[in-house]
């Protein structure tokens, strides 16, 4: 197996993978250039051609762990930084006050629909058939109803969400919100 072959035919999609996870560019040239290294010193020990690829990723993942380790241990942290200062339940939970007084702010209908389906735990199959509904219009309906639920909560409160989706913190846009 000859290396120049290998890393012509992989170089593209490693820097890829390494912009998707490593945000400066510099870091990610010298990220490359690590694997290259690796790549050249270690290519000896693969000895199946067919896993060239997902051990290259493997160097190139490894490498990328490698490098916010060292970061992080250069740098002295402050209570700011701590990402589990202020725990995701205690967020869930200061915002769960909140939204039986939104779902009251809805439609009657729809605040029913949602209580029993959000708050009481009904499922959806289950309050459409106690309802005479087709299932598929009432996933559309609870669908409407969770953005209209959604606005609510968007006009009162900013949200910062990581990038999974989940709420990791909120604040009220004015005074004036009162739901909650």
């Amino acid at each position: 197996m000859d290396v120049e072959k290998i890393w012509s035919e992989y170089q593209a999609s490693l820097k890829a993978f390494l912009h998707r996870n490593v945000s400066n560019p510099d870091d990610v040239d010298d990220l490359l250039q690590e694997v290259l290294i690796k790549t050249y010193n270690s290519l000896s020990s693969v000895h199946d051609s067919k896993k060239i690829k997902s051990w290259l990723f493997q160097i190139a993942n490894n490498s990328i762990i490698d490098f916010y380790r060292q970061r992080a241990k250069g740098r002295d942290l402050t209570e700011n930084d701590l990402w589990y200062n202020k725990p995701e339940e205690e967020v869930q939970q200061q915002l769960s006050s909140c939204i039986v007084p939104f779902i009251s702010r809805l439609p009657e209908d729809d605040a029913a629909m949602l209580t029993a389906i959000e708050i009481d735990g009904m499922s959806q199959k289950e309050y459409a058939a106690i309802h005479d509904i087709k299932y598929s219009t009432l996933k559309s309906r609870v669908q409407k109803s969770r953005t209209q639920l959604h606005s609510l909560f968007d006009e009162c409160c900013e949200f910062s969400i990581d990038k999974y989706g989940n709420v990791i913190d909120f604040q009220a846009r004015n005074k004036s919100c009162s739901s909650c």
